[in-house]
């Protein structure tokens, strides 16, 4: 649901066009929750899902670090008050010279998947801490990720004995469980394969400390989702399952379930239309869709929040588009979305449950349309 602050934000300011507005109360109240529900790990804020100044300022201020995927998140996240040691290099795919760049910032956390990846931090990086990324299922997961990133378990024991043969401190094993994950036990599999990291390198003399628990952590949309404290009770019980009264340090990644539910976005419909007279289904088209910052509905994987000035009125199937001429700038066709009847153009409509990978996601001018804008309240 939009904060009244949200709303009475629309309400007065009326800015035009489609426009994203945050509400901080909603961030800070929800770093309280994952810091409550997950006591004894580090939240290392995913800047990608949306690093607006104010929010990575106020995360910042709370004592939260921060996962970067590029030397500009980076540089974002000390402009907004963070010290070095509280950043992560968190992307596995890294040009040697901004390695370099994030070395001579202070930054001496990376993420590896291949021994090539090493190889360049330890080049430019001499010893940095560096953790290796596994595979995963994605199962369960509403926004799988795919094999772009990790490698097998076996293959991180052998990346990560090589980089300690650099000169590189390995410090441990990282995974993701895939973006709005639904399933609380998710985190079982993964944490038995990082013991298994952990139990091999040590025979071998290498002590590894720190398991980096990634995100997936998820933001409600059209269905509900756990609380945070059974995705914290049920993590606590996977890791002393695995690691025994040796628990490693851990870290979290929470983007979205961080940032999703703080944002809304104000729409308007543009056309509503038939593609036959006697079509039962309605083409409701919005002035944003893919390329202005719903990319997440790619595969319909992601199903917005939609609130309408009709609500309670009859309903019926609708496909909803985005105003560009792509024929892929459609969001829900394969499951259409039911909406008022009545809708018509001109209408404004809230999407509810954006503050995340929206604005990130919005093409330059794509057709002549301008990147999503953004405010924060």
């Amino acid at each position: 649901m939009a904060t009244q602050r949200v709303m009475d934000f629309f309400a007065t300011r009326r800015p035009e066009g489609p426009c994203l507005v945050v509400d901080l109360d909603v961030v800070r109240d929800n770093y309280a929750t994952y810091r409550k529900a997950l006591p004894d790990s580090a939240i290392f804020y995913a800047v990608k899902a949306n690093p607006a100044p104010e929010i990575l300022r106020l995360l910042a201020d709370l004592g939260s670090s921060f996962d970067t995927a590029s030397v500009v998140e980076i540089e974002m996240a000390l402009d907004a008050g963070a010290s070095p040691d509280r950043i992560s290099y968190g992307n596995t795919i890294k040009k040697e010279r901004d390695i370099a760049r994030a070395y001579a910032l202070g930054v001496r956390l990376f993420a590896v998947d291949a021994f090539e990846e090493v190889e360049k931090i330890a080049r430019v990086a001499p010893g940095a801490r560096v953790f290796c990324r596994v595979l995963t299922s994605g199962a369960g997961a509403e926004w799988p990720l795919s094999r772009k990133f990790g490698c097998t378990p076996e293959m991180a024991i052998d990346v990560l004995q090589y980089a300690h043969s650099l000169g590189l401190v390995a410090a441990g094993v990282s995974f993701h469980v895939g973006s709005q994950m639904t399933d609380t036990n998710a985190w079982d599999a993964a944490l038995a394969d990082a013991s298994m990291v952990f139990r091999v390198l040590e025979a071998r003399g290498i002590q590894l400390t720190l398991v980096n628990m990634g995100g997936g952590f998820p933001t409600r949309y059209l269905k509900d989702i756990p609380a945070a404290e059974a995705y914290g009770a049920s993590i606590h019980s996977a890791l002393t399952r695995h690691f025994g009264n040796r628990l490693p340090r851990t870290i979290v990644e929470p983007g979205r379930g961080m940032v999703g539910n703080a944002g809304t976005i104000k729409a308007e419909v543009v056309l509503v239309s038939r593609k036959s007279a006697d079509d039962n289904v309605r083409w409701v088209y919005l002035d944003i869709g893919k390329f202005g910052g719903l990319a997440e509905t790619m595969d319909e994987a992601i199903r917005y929040p939609f609130v309408t000035p009709r609500d309670g009125d009859a309903t019926g199937p609708c496909v909803v588009a985005g105003p560009t001429c792509d024929s892929a700038d459609v969001l829900y066709e394969k499951k259409p979305y039911d909406l008022p009847l009545t809708l018509t153009v001109g209408d404004e409509i809230f999407i509810e449950a954006t503050g995340a990978y929206t604005t990130t996601y919005s093409a330059v001018a794509f057709n002549g349309f301008p990147p999503l804008k953004a405010y924060v309240v």
